[in-house]
């Protein structure tokens, strides 16, 4: 589970370093949420596989922990952005630098959490 979240940070660092991102437009965060929610699926392969589920199982866990990442990850990317709010001007996007590049790594930290937390949740649920 650490390797993901350590990958998924990176990639998106990376991304944002190689200037793939442009700070401009919708392009940008469309490309970051597009590598984030890449990222999430295989916090759900990862717990199926751990736990030896059967084809349903794998498919439920890749759901669920899309279901959690997608609905408490802009919460979450809300916080961070207040959290934040001493450190930048006007937006994150138009700083730029290390605020954006800590805010970038906290909010794909959160999408992951929350992944992981609505399986947590599910397996509760299970027993």
């Amino acid at each position: 589970m650490t390797y993901i979240v350590l990958v998924a940070m990176a990639g998106v660092l990376l991304l944002q370093w190689i200037v793939a991102e442009p700070l401009t437009g919708v392009g940008g965060s469309m490309l970051i949420g597009l590598a984030v929610l890449a990222a999430v699926p295989a916090v759900g392969v990862h717990e199926a596989w751990v736990r030896r589920r059967g084809v349903l199982g794998w498919i439920v866990n890749i759901v669920v922990a899309l279901a959690g990442a997608l609905l408490f990850a802009p919460i979450g990317g809300f916080v961070v952005a207040i959290l934040l709010s001493p450190f930048y001007g006007r937006t994150l996007a138009a700083e730029g630098g290390l605020v954006m590049s800590v805010a970038l790594v906290a909010m794909t930290g959160v999408a992951l959490a929350s992944a992981w937390a609505a399986l947590w949740i599910l397996n509760r649920w299970r027993r």
